[in-house]
Protein backbone atom coordinates (compact mmCIF):
# COMPACT_ATOMS: atom_id res chain seq x y z
CA UNK A 1 0.00 0.00 0.00
CA UNK A 2 1.30 3.38 -0.92
CA UNK A 3 1.54 6.48 1.69
CA UNK A 4 -1.76 7.86 1.70
CA UNK A 5 -0.38 10.93 3.28
CA UNK A 6 2.03 12.00 2.41
CA UNK A 7 1.58 15.93 2.56
CA UNK A 8 -0.81 16.81 5.00
CA UNK A 9 -1.88 20.66 3.82
CA UNK A 10 -3.10 20.91 0.86
CA UNK A 11 -4.71 24.02 0.77
CA UNK A 12 -8.23 22.67 -1.42
CA UNK A 13 -10.17 23.35 1.57
CA UNK A 14 -9.39 26.88 2.12
CA UNK A 15 -12.37 28.23 0.51
CA UNK A 16 -14.86 26.42 2.81
CA UNK A 17 -15.32 23.44 0.52
CA UNK A 18 -13.77 19.91 1.18
CA UNK A 19 -13.59 16.78 -1.03
CA UNK A 20 -15.48 12.99 -0.39
CA UNK A 21 -13.88 9.53 -1.18
CA UNK A 22 -15.53 10.33 -4.50
CA UNK A 23 -13.71 13.37 -5.64
CA UNK A 24 -16.58 15.30 -5.57
CA UNK A 25 -16.27 19.16 -3.62
CA UNK A 26 -19.04 19.75 -0.88
CA UNK A 27 -18.99 22.93 1.79
CA UNK A 28 -17.92 22.13 4.88
CA UNK A 29 -21.01 22.65 6.78
CA UNK A 30 -22.78 20.21 4.46
CA UNK A 31 -25.23 17.65 6.73
CA UNK A 32 -22.70 14.67 5.18
CA UNK A 33 -19.45 16.31 6.58
CA UNK A 34 -20.88 17.23 9.70
CA UNK A 35 -22.02 13.90 10.07
CA UNK A 36 -18.59 12.92 9.42
CA UNK A 37 -17.37 14.81 12.17
CA UNK A 38 -18.91 13.53 14.98
CA UNK A 39 -17.97 9.93 13.70
CA UNK A 40 -14.37 11.24 14.02
CA UNK A 41 -14.90 13.01 17.39
CA UNK A 42 -16.81 10.05 18.18
CA UNK A 43 -13.55 7.50 17.31
CA UNK A 44 -11.30 10.77 19.62
CA UNK A 45 -13.63 10.17 22.54
CA UNK A 46 -12.85 6.38 22.36
CA UNK A 47 -9.13 6.68 21.92
CA UNK A 48 -9.14 8.94 25.27
CA UNK A 49 -11.11 5.94 26.71
CA UNK A 50 -9.01 3.55 25.76
CA UNK A 51 -5.95 5.80 27.18
CA UNK A 52 -7.36 4.24 30.35
CA UNK A 53 -6.54 1.32 32.17
CA UNK A 54 -9.20 -0.73 30.98
CA UNK A 55 -9.80 -4.78 31.40
CA UNK A 56 -8.68 -6.77 28.08
CA UNK A 57 -12.54 -7.69 27.23
CA UNK A 58 -13.51 -3.86 27.46
CA UNK A 59 -10.21 -2.85 25.57
CA UNK A 60 -10.47 -5.20 22.78
CA UNK A 61 -14.64 -4.31 22.50
CA UNK A 62 -13.38 -0.53 21.82
CA UNK A 63 -10.54 -0.97 19.91
CA UNK A 64 -12.99 -3.25 17.57
CA UNK A 65 -15.31 -0.69 17.17
CA UNK A 66 -12.88 1.98 16.65
CA UNK A 67 -12.25 -0.12 13.21
CA UNK A 68 -15.91 -0.12 12.65
CA UNK A 69 -16.40 3.70 13.04
CA UNK A 70 -13.10 3.99 10.08
CA UNK A 71 -15.59 1.91 8.43
CA UNK A 72 -18.33 4.10 8.93
CA UNK A 73 -16.76 7.05 7.55
CA UNK A 74 -15.56 5.62 4.70
CA UNK A 75 -18.65 4.68 3.43
CA UNK A 76 -20.16 8.16 4.72
CA UNK A 77 -17.43 10.03 2.66
CA UNK A 78 -18.65 8.26 -0.79
CA UNK A 79 -21.95 9.24 -1.26
CA UNK A 80 -24.21 5.81 -2.20
CA UNK A 81 -21.42 3.64 -0.66
CA UNK A 82 -22.56 0.81 2.19
CA UNK A 83 -19.88 -0.81 3.95
CA UNK A 84 -21.72 -1.57 7.40
CA UNK A 85 -23.34 -4.97 7.91
CA UNK A 86 -25.57 -6.70 9.69
CA UNK A 87 -22.57 -8.69 11.27
CA UNK A 88 -20.97 -5.54 12.55
CA UNK A 89 -24.71 -4.85 14.37
CA UNK A 90 -24.78 -8.29 15.39
CA UNK A 91 -21.28 -8.27 17.13
CA UNK A 92 -22.30 -4.94 19.25
CA UNK A 93 -25.50 -6.88 20.21
CA UNK A 94 -23.69 -9.84 21.63
CA UNK A 95 -21.00 -7.35 22.92
CA UNK A 96 -23.86 -5.61 25.05
CA UNK A 97 -25.36 -8.95 26.10
CA UNK A 98 -21.95 -9.96 27.27
CA UNK A 99 -21.35 -7.41 29.49
CA UNK A 100 -24.47 -6.64 30.64
CA UNK A 101 -24.72 -10.32 32.04
CA UNK A 102 -23.10 -9.25 35.02
CA UNK A 103 -24.93 -5.80 36.16
CA UNK A 104 -27.15 -5.41 38.62
CA UNK A 105 -30.56 -4.16 36.80
CA UNK A 106 -31.15 -0.60 36.62
CA UNK A 107 -34.75 0.54 39.07
CA UNK A 108 -33.31 4.04 38.69
CA UNK A 109 -31.88 6.40 35.73
CA UNK A 110 -28.10 6.87 36.48
CA UNK A 111 -25.87 10.11 36.25
CA UNK A 112 -23.46 9.72 33.74
CA UNK A 113 -20.08 10.15 35.99
CA UNK A 114 -18.46 7.24 38.89
CA UNK A 115 -14.99 6.61 37.66
CA UNK A 116 -13.20 8.67 35.09
CA UNK A 117 -13.42 5.87 32.84
CA UNK A 118 -16.80 5.91 33.45
CA UNK A 119 -17.59 9.14 32.35
CA UNK A 120 -15.53 9.25 29.78
CA UNK A 121 -17.91 6.14 28.32
CA UNK A 122 -21.22 8.22 29.00
CA UNK A 123 -19.00 11.13 27.15
CA UNK A 124 -18.66 8.90 24.06
CA UNK A 125 -22.05 7.68 24.49
CA UNK A 126 -23.43 11.51 23.99
CA UNK A 127 -21.24 12.09 21.06
CA UNK A 128 -22.54 8.67 19.65
CA UNK A 129 -26.05 9.62 20.15
CA UNK A 130 -25.39 12.91 18.22
CA UNK A 131 -23.66 11.50 15.56
CA UNK A 132 -26.61 9.00 15.04
CA UNK A 133 -28.63 11.90 15.16
CA UNK A 134 -26.80 13.65 12.27
CA UNK A 135 -26.63 10.47 10.11
CA UNK A 136 -30.72 10.03 10.52
CA UNK A 137 -30.83 13.87 9.15
CA UNK A 138 -28.37 12.72 6.16
CA UNK A 139 -30.52 10.27 5.73
CA UNK A 140 -33.60 12.15 4.97
CA UNK A 141 -31.50 14.62 2.61
CA UNK A 142 -30.06 11.87 1.24
CA UNK A 143 -29.71 8.05 0.40
CA UNK A 144 -27.46 6.16 3.71
CA UNK A 145 -27.03 3.01 4.35
CA UNK A 146 -30.07 1.59 6.90
CA UNK A 147 -27.74 0.05 8.93
CA UNK A 148 -25.25 2.33 9.67
CA UNK A 149 -27.71 4.22 12.52
CA UNK A 150 -28.67 1.40 13.53
CA UNK A 151 -24.98 0.77 14.40
CA UNK A 152 -24.65 3.85 15.96
CA UNK A 153 -27.49 3.25 17.85
CA UNK A 154 -26.60 -0.14 19.46
CA UNK A 155 -22.94 1.49 19.71
CA UNK A 156 -24.62 4.29 22.43
CA UNK A 157 -26.57 1.12 24.33
CA UNK A 158 -22.48 -0.80 24.31
CA UNK A 159 -21.16 2.51 25.89
CA UNK A 160 -24.17 2.84 28.36
CA UNK A 161 -23.46 -1.27 29.44
CA UNK A 162 -19.59 -0.19 29.24
CA UNK A 163 -19.65 2.67 31.49
CA UNK A 164 -21.35 0.64 33.88
CA UNK A 165 -19.20 -2.11 33.69
CA UNK A 166 -15.95 0.00 34.11
CA UNK A 167 -17.71 1.79 37.41
CA UNK A 168 -18.07 -2.09 39.05
CA UNK A 169 -20.90 -3.05 41.43
CA UNK A 170 -22.49 -0.39 43.05
CA UNK A 171 -20.46 1.98 41.32
CA UNK A 172 -22.97 3.46 39.18
CA UNK A 173 -24.84 7.07 40.32
CA UNK A 174 -28.25 6.82 40.77
CA UNK A 175 -30.42 9.67 39.79
CA UNK A 176 -32.49 11.26 42.84
CA UNK A 177 -35.67 12.93 41.80
CA UNK A 178 -36.09 16.15 43.26
CA UNK A 179 -33.06 15.79 45.82
CA UNK A 180 -32.16 19.28 45.82
CA UNK A 181 -35.73 20.84 46.40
Amino acid sequence: MGYRLSKIYTRTGDGGETGLGDGSRVPKDSLRVDALGDIDELNSCLGVLLAEQLSAPVSAALQGVQHDLFDLGGEICIPGREVMTEAQVSRIEQLIDAFNRDLTPLKEFILPGGKRAAALAHLARTVCRRAERKLVALAHAETVNTLSPVFLNRLSDLLFVVARTLNGQGGDVLWQQNKNA
